[in-house]
Formats: C-alpha cells, sequence, structure tokens
C-alpha cells in the first residue's frame, strides 16, 4: 500500500480514440485513472489519408486532466513527474519555433505508399524489396520501411514530393509524443525507442542507437529535420510555466521522454522478463514479449526493435483493427438512427459483451474478418478489407457480435505460430492488456480460440498508464524492474475449453481459407 505523502507520476495516454490520465505509485499500480468522454476526430482524406488535429488532442489532454483532479485531489507536491504517450508511427511538422506546420498524420495513413517502394526497390526485388536494399536496413535497423506508407519515413516522403512547402518549413518531424513533450518543455528530442519507425537509425548498440547516413541516403531524408536521440529512461526537461498554468500545475515539475503508447503498454502488461507474452487489445492488437536479440522475419512482418526498457529489444507486430471493430459496429447497429449518427445506448460495450455471451460458440456458422484497414501481420495487405461470411436470414444479432470478438481472436491464432517461430519456443500463459482485456466473454474467447491460459491483468485498459508510470520510476530512481513486476496484478486467469477450442480450430481453417480464396480479389477491388 502507498504511504500517505509518497510520490506518484501523473501519466497521461493520448490514444486514437480516447484519452486516459492516472495517478500511478513507483512500483506500477495505478493508483487513480479516468477516461475522456470523447477523443480528437480522425479526418480520412482522399487517396489513403488519416489525420489528427494536434490542437484537439491538447484540448482533450487537458480536460481529462481536469477531470483526474476533480475526481481524485492529490497535492501537487506528491507528483514526482509527469509522462506523456501517444500512438506510435505519426508525424508532426513543426518549425523551429514548435509551431505546427499541419496535422498529425496518423499511423493509418497511406499516402507515403508508392515514394516508399520507390527507394526501396532494386534491380533484383524479393517482394519488392531490393535485395542490396533489404540487407542494408534490415542489418542496421532490424526492419525496412512498409510498402503500406504507414511508418514515419512515409509520411515525411509524401509530404516532401506532395507538400514541398510543408517539408522545406519544417525544422523537425516529430512523433506525436514527443510534440506533446516539446509543448511541455520546450524541447526537441525523441527516443531510442520511438525514432525505430523512421527506420534511420543503426540499432545494432541498443544502449547508442543513432541515425545512419546511408540509410539518409537511401530515403532522401535530411538529418537536420529529424530530432536528437536520448535513451528511453531520459528526463527531458522541466514542465514550462504556459502549460503548467493550462494543466493546473506548478512548474518545473520534470517530465519524463517516455515512450511510445506501443512500449508503454509493453510494460504495462506485466510479462517483462524475456519470453513472457502478452496480447493487446486495443483499437489494434498484437502479440509480443521481450527478446534477448535482434532479428527480423520479413515474410510476417515482424521484428525485434528497440524496447523502452533500456538495453533490451522486444517483437514488435501489428494487427490493424480489434477493438475498432467493435466501434464499428456498435455505429452500424447500436446509433438510435438510420445513419448511424444517433446516440449509443448506455454502457454500449456491456450490452455487446451480454449479446456475445447469449450466442453459441461459433456465432452459428457466421464468421468475420477483421480487416477493415488492411492489414500488417502476418500479412502485410493494405488492400484487404473486412467481411462478413456464411450469413443467414437466421443469423441473429447476438451472434453478429460473437462473430466480431471470434474474427478478432482467429486472426491472432493466425499470428501466433509466426512469433512462436520467430522465438523458437511455446507460449504458456498469455497476459492480456487494452480495453478489450476488459471484456470476460472475449477473454474466454481468447482462450478457447487460441488454447492458451489467458490472464486478464488487473485494470487491463490502464496498462499504458501503467507502463508510463513504470518507465518514469526507472528513470527518476524511485524503483527498480523487479519491484514494478510485482506490482503489476493479475485480475483472472481464463482457461481454454478443450471442446471448444476443438470448434475454433475447424473454423479457423475456414477463416484461412477465406483469406486464400480472396486475396486476389481485394487487391483488384482496393488496388494501393
Amino acid at each position: 500500500m502507498m504511504e500517505k505523502g509518497s510520490p506518484l507520476i501523473l501519466t497521461i495516454d493520448s490514444g486514437t480514440t480516447s484519452c486516459k490520465a492516472g495517478l500511478v505509485t513507483p512500483y506500477g499500480e495505478v493508483l487513480a485513472w479516468v477516461k475522456s468522454e470523447k477523443s480528437a476526430p480522425i479526418y480520412f482524406l482522399p487517396k489513403g489519408g488519416a489525420e489528427q488535429n494536434p490542437e484537439e488532442c491538447w484540448a482533450i489532454i487537458l480536460s481529462t486532466v481536469q477531470r483526474l483532479k476533480e475526481e481524485f485531489p492529490i497535492p501537487p507536491e506528491r507528483i514526482a513527474a509527469i509522462a506523456v504517450t501517444a500512438p506510435w508511427s505519426t508525424t508532426v511538422p513543426v518549425d523551429k519555433e514548435g509551431k505546427l506546420l499541419g496535422n498529425t498524420i496518423m499511423w493509418m495513413d497511406t499516402r507515403g505508399a508508392p515514394y516508399v517502394k520507390e527507394i526501396t526497390r532494386g534491380l533484383l526485388n524479393f517482394q519488392g524489396y531490393g535485395l542490396g536494399k533489404i540487407f542494408t536496413w534490415v542489418r542496421l535497423t532490424g526492419g525496412i520501411p512498409t510498402h503500406a506508407g504507414k511508418d514515419p519515413i512515409g509520411h515525411i516522403l509524401f509530404l516532401k514530393n506532395e507538400r514541398p512547402e510543408v517539408y522545406k518549413a519544417a525544422y523537425k518531424f516529430l512523433e506525436l509524443k514527443d510534440y506533446l513533450n516539446l509543448r511541455l518543455t520546450g524541447k526537441f528530442a525523441s527516443d531510442y525507442a520511438t525514432i525505430a519507425l523512421y527506420w534511420l537509425t543503426d540499432n545494432r548498440d541498443i544502449n547508442n542507437v543513432r541515425y545512419d547516413q546511408r540509410l539518409l541516403r537511401l530515403a532522401g531524408i535530411d538529418l537536420e529535420k529529424l530530432p536528437p536521440l536520448y535513451p528511453t529512461t531520459h528526463v527531458l526537461g522541466t514542465l514550462l510555466p504556459g502549460p503548467a498554468e493550462e494543466l493546473g500545475l506548478p512548474p518545473g515539475m520534470p517530465v519524463v521522454i517516455s515512450t511510445p503508447d506501443y512500449h508503454a503498454s509493453v510494460l504495462g502488461s506485466g510479462a517483462l522478463q524475456d519470453y513472457e507474452p502478452h496480447i493487446y487489445v486495443g483499437t489494434s492488437s498484437w502479440l509480443s514479449c521481450h527478446v534477448p536479440f535482434k532479428k527480423t522475419d520479413l515474410v510476417h512482418s515482424i521484428g525485434s526493435l528497440p524496447s523502452a526498457l533500456p538495453g533490451r529489444y522486444f517483437i514488435a507486430n501489428e494487427q490493424e483493427c480489434a477493438g475498432s471493430c467493435l466501434t464499428f459496429l456498435l455505429k452500424l447497429f447500436f446509433a438510435q438512427d438510420a445513419l448511424g449518427t444517433g446516440p449509443m445506448p448506455e454502457n454500449p460495450y456491456k450490452k455487446l459483451d451480454e449479446l456475445a455471451s447469449s450466442a453459441p460458440v461459433g456465432s452459428g456458422g457466421v464468421i468475420f474478418a477483421p480487416w477493415l484497414y488492411g492489414e500488417r501481420t502476418p500479412v502485410e495487405d493494405p488492400s484487404l478489407r473486412g467481411s462478413f461470411f456464411n450469413l443467414s436470414l437466421g443469423t441473429t444479432r447476438a451472434e453478429i457480435v460473437r462473430a466480431v470478438m471470434e474474427g478478432v481472436a482467429l486472426n491472432l491464432r493466425w499470428l501466433l505460430p509466426c512469433v512462436e517461430g520467430f522465438i523458437g519456443r511455446r507460449f504458456g500463459d498469455i497476459n492480456i492488456i487494452g480495453g478489450g482485456g476488459s471484456s470476460e466473454i472475449w477473454c474466454q474467447i481468447f482462450a478457447d480460440v487460441l488454447g492458451r491460459p489467458i490472464r486478464q491483468v488487473k485494470d487491463p485498459a490502464a496498462a499504458g498508464l501503467r507502463g508510463l508510470g513504470i518507465l518514469a520510476s526507472l528513470s527518476l530512481g524511485l524503483s527498480d524492474l523487479e519491484s514494478c513486476t510485482k506490482g503489476v496484478a493479475i485480475a483472472k486467469t481464463f482457461k481454454p475449453d478443450p471442446q471448444n477450442h476443438k470448434i475454433y480450430t475447424e473454423i479457423f481453417e475456414a477463416f484461412m481459407q477465406f483469406y486464400r480464396n480472396n486475396r486476389s480479389l481485394f487487391r483488384r477491388l482496393n488496388p494501393i
């Protein structure tokens, strides 16, 4: 238990679909947290554009922190530091004064795809990548820019080629997390973990990640437009008077450089030793663990990249749509008008859980493919699209809801053997975090589909906040990793039902056959 007056970390997670703010102890316990009632809208633009307005994100951060302070009043002197995170693989162009030159280009944006393909092709190619360039990029970074153009390198190349005035005016291109830190401290900076998806750094020395001139030349990006790099445990600076007044906090408070949402959630999973797995189910999903090596699987878009933990790597992969599939479902079936714009029912996700629980295992034969915005792993294919198949006139709403949950789990089952093959061992118990981990019926579905015990981390939706608190505590020397690991509690373990697993194994075979039969059709219908 926390002693009265002991230090706390103010953590802020500015996510894609919501903002969270919390107070975390130095040992990884989320003492209190709140979630915003709304999120900054995503503006979907022609040719694959997806943007958010950083000013709208900042306004929601301010209101969320204010709500936290009102609901959980804590003396400001107890706050030892501030740690902020935001979605990984985002790009914010700013001038020398730190002023915005445009919106945040989001992790879903594909407008840079043609320019990434141009810089990565060669005379002899494998899956569209020049063999010599594969060797250079993979040897130095552990991966290579994705042809979908969703990485920051794709965003920057898009601006250079189609918004040359923005590229020329930009002093730095920052991830959203780093832009928020700039706003708090006035410091232009990034960290070893965040910068990985620029694909411009030599990651072979995990303790000295640095930009590489060869990669900069291949990409055609100017070094001076990129932020200086620091370890993830770097204390970036102190809170400036302006943002301090907006947040209602005293100026001079330490601000740690922090890490993106992906890495923060990895820490918040409590699975911090090498090969200890966890599943994240939020807007997107992944299956990851820490590993003691740098390695790349280009076929399945899996690689080990610098972790938020100093001197460590973690397995990076991502499936584009998970919880966002349920959000999509809510808009289609639960809005109170035919246009899908009316108010949702009270506790809509609880309603979805109730419906899914009432449907049979296998959803009466209905299968859902969750590729609503393409896919990254275990195949990189932005042309894939979501589908319900095997519907009938007898299909119920409950079966539709359960099929969506099962489809996300089936997609993760597709990824599971690829990750296990990557590390050369079979996973046992798997921790689950993210908003989807709050659903007990979904946790059981994951256990049954994957055939593995699923351990529900306490407050799974607050995993990112917990991870930020752990990292800030390490940065300030308030605790050590072993103590933080012990502070992550498991709420409940869901064991797989053998009969259900057998049913899902048969459904999974149909799921994969649907993908194989239709991937060429998707590419024809959705050319990228």
